[in-house]
């Protein structure tokens, strides 16, 4: 994988085998702030890979050490998420600098890096998340105007399904346990919703269960979820 190289010194050892990748945005006004911001020591947040908006990839990190972008988070069993990822920083200023849809170029080489990490890590296509699944009561990146039905269609993601829905008639209790069976943290129920909707329904986030979010958990609870994508 082709990518320019500018070292970032906050970085420690991998406690875990690399099992997921998680998809960040910078959420900074320009990609230079972020950029210098993952390089300095005295933040202690880094990545492993940042992509500009023109498609260039930097490493920051070598893939086999532990960088520190997660931060306390959670998915599937997992609590040391920054040991078990590959982290990768989207630059997009976020819901907090004027959220904006990502650029063509952008998008493209995130999923070659995606597809790279993917194979030479056999990841799940379950392992592929975003910041808002690993951390929903901190975090909302890379948010609902990110492409992952672009991802979904070549197997890089889960799809949001669409095929032979029912629906289980769950309560909110019912849908919970199910939601963290998934691998979301429930500790916060609405939380936990809204991150599931952003991620699978993002056309409307507003942190009610309700019959379609039920049988869209339902349709990835089983071993093969179909979708559109």
């Amino acid at each position: 994988m082709r990518c320019r190289e500018a070292p970032s010194p906050s970085f420690n050892e991998r406690l875990l085998p690399i099992s997921m990748i998680v998809l960040h945005y910078t959420g900074m006004k320009t990609a230079q702030e972020a950029l210098d911001r993952l390089r300095d020591p005295a933040a202690e947040v880094s990545c492993h890979y940042f992509v500009d908006e023109d498609g260039t990839i930097t490493r920051l990190v070598p893939d086999d050490k532990r960088a520190w972008h997660a931060g306390a988070s959670h998915w599937r069993g997992v609590t040391d998420v920054n040991s078990a990822s590959i982290g990768v920083e989207i630059v997009n200023p976020g819901h907090d600098h004027g959220y904006r849809a990502f650029p063509e170029p952008q998008i493209e080489a995130v999923i070659r890096l995606v597809a790279h990490l993917k194979d030479m890590y056999e990841i799940t296509r379950g392992n592929i998340v975003g910041h808002s699944d690993v951390a929903p009561l901190r975090k909302r990146d890379p948010g609902e105007l990110f492409p992952w039905h672009r991802l979904a269609r070549l197997r890089l993601a889960l799809p949001r399904p669409t095929k032979n829905l029912v629906d289980p008639m769950w309560g909110e209790a019912a849908f919970c346990l199910a939601l963290e069976r998934f691998g979301y943290d429930v500790s916060d129920r609405m939380a936990a919703i809204m991150a599931f909707q952003r991620r699978f329904r993002p056309e409307l986030i507003d942190g009610e269960m309700d019959a379609e979010c039920r049988m869209i958990l339902l349709a990835l609870l089983l071993p093969r979820p179909q979708g559109d994508d």
